[in-house]
């Protein structure tokens, strides 16, 4: 039965069209954004997973930025305890040669002035070495900072680094308050370098085993950070190659529908030659 009001083939035809267009629109929108799943209404489960995992993501990269940010603190620091260390032991040479018998009082003097010298060197790095306000050679405060974190767990104590100074200021104190006068004062000053030395050097070591923790630290939190986005990716992102076959496939199914309706329109007037 033929119809002038009611055009079944091109009700059909109609929306078979707008299926397409609507299919087209969301082809072209994956390829201008890059995304399969741009929006909740996309597909509202594995949005709110990217979305989940995004944020995951950007904690990583702020813990691994304070973790940078500590690195250079430590590196800083154990720069300067090493810087002291090396002054110490020329030090302790001049120290060792006031022992002789063999020098005489002006040669004392004079070595006695540039033993001070290296101590106002020394004191001077130590008030003058820090990061970020951060001064780890002039106090042994205790110091944490967030270094991992896991999502939906409670933050503990496992998730933090410490760092602790090296309180050099206490620890040069006695070797800077030596004289050396005569022999048996220049002996007593080298158990005192000795001393010194030996506690700036342990403080130095352990600096550089936190540092390279940190450092550990912030390259695992990195591939963390990394893994995640290509995770987020692998959801979300849009397969472009699959995406540009489906856009030309499409565009040739629109033309093939405007023609299909097209030809439907064009039925009602064909029942005028039956009037002729």
């Amino acid at each position: 039965m033929s119809s002038i009001l009611t055009n079944n083939s091109a009700i059909v035809a109609l929306q078979t069209l707008k299926s397409i267009n609507n299919n087209l629109a969301k082809t072209q929108d994956e390829i201008s954004t890059g995304k399969s799943i741009a929006t909740a209404k996309d597909n509202a489960a594995i949005w709110a997973i990217s979305k989940v995992m995004e944020g995951e993501q950007t904690t990583f990269k702020t813990i691994q930025s304070n973790l940078n940010a500590a690195g250079s603190v430590v590196a800083t620091g154990q720069a300067g305890a090493e810087s002291v260390a090396e002054l110490l032991k020329e030090v302790k040479e001049l120290v060792a040669g006031a022992t002789s018998d063999l020098m005489d009082a002006p040669a004392r003097t004079k070595t006695q002035a540039e033993i001070t010298r290296k101590f106002e060197q020394m004191t001077s790095i130590v008030n003058t070495t820090q990061m970020n306000g951060v001064n780890l050679l002039s106090n042994n405060t205790a110091r944490q900072f967030l270094a991992s974190a896991n999502a939906g767990v409670a933050v503990a104590a496992d998730h933090y680094i410490s760092i602790t100074g090296i309180d050099l200021t206490g620890t040069l104190a006695p070797a800077i308050a030596l004289t050396i006068t005569d022999t048996a004062t220049a002996a007593a000053s080298l158990a005192l370098v000795d001393t010194a030395l030996d506690a700036v050097l342990t403080g130095a070591a352990t600096l550089g085993a936190t540092a390279k923790r940190i450092s550990d630290q912030s390259t695992f939190v990195g591939k963390l950070s990394d893994s995640l986005k290509v995770g987020v990716g692998a959801l979300v992102d849009a397969d472009m190659e699959e995406a540009s076959a489906r856009l030309q496939a499409l565009q040739t199914q629109q033309q093939l529908g405007i023609q299909s309706l097209s030809i439907a329109n064009q039925a009602p007037s064909s029942i005028l030659s039956l009037f002729r």
